[in-house]
This record gives structure tokens, sequence and C-alpha cells, in this order.
């Protein structure tokens, strides 16, 4: 399994305002980053897994409409996050 909850935890923690802020919008962005980015390197191996390729770009959509949604309301919450995943926009 690749997301254990010990690495959903860190990613929390790192990223949220503890271990419990599953909600907040810089925890979920960078929990959608991980998944995409796990789900990047296996369409690199398996290039006609169609299923995962739709999940990809549904991540990718949510990821961007979270990203969105700091823009809109806070634009210094939306710069850091995009300065730690590495994001570029």
């Amino acid at each position: 399994m690749y997301l254990d909850p010990q690495k959903k935890r860190e990613i929390f923690e790192k990223h949220g305002e503890g271990p419990n802020d599953t909600g907040s919008p810089e925890s979920q962005i960078a929990l959608f980053t991980y998944r995409i980015n796990h789900l990047s390197e296996h369409l690199k191996k398996n290039r006609k897994d169609f299923n995962t390729e739709r999940s990809l770009v549904k991540l990718v959509g949510k990821r961007k409409s979270l990203l969105d949604y700091l823009i809109k309301n806070d634009i210094e919450r939306y710069r850091n996050i995009i300065k730690e995943l590495g994001i570029r926009k």
C-alpha cells in the first residue's frame, strides 16, 4: 500500500495545523499532490492503464479547484503551499 495511515498523518502534520487537520485546503492539496506524483510514476511504467489516467486527471482537477479557492480567499497561503510543494502554476 503506497499511502499508509502513518504517511497520511505525516502529510497532515506538515501542511495542516496538526495530525487531525484533514479539512484545510493546504493539507488536502498536499495529499492530492502526493497521490498525483504516485500515479504519474505508475503511468510511466504502465502506459495503457486508462483507468489510472482518468483518476489522475480527476485528482489534478480537484487540486486545481482547491488552489483556485485559496487564490480567491488568501493569496499568501496559496503562495506558501505552491512554494512548499513545488507546484507550477
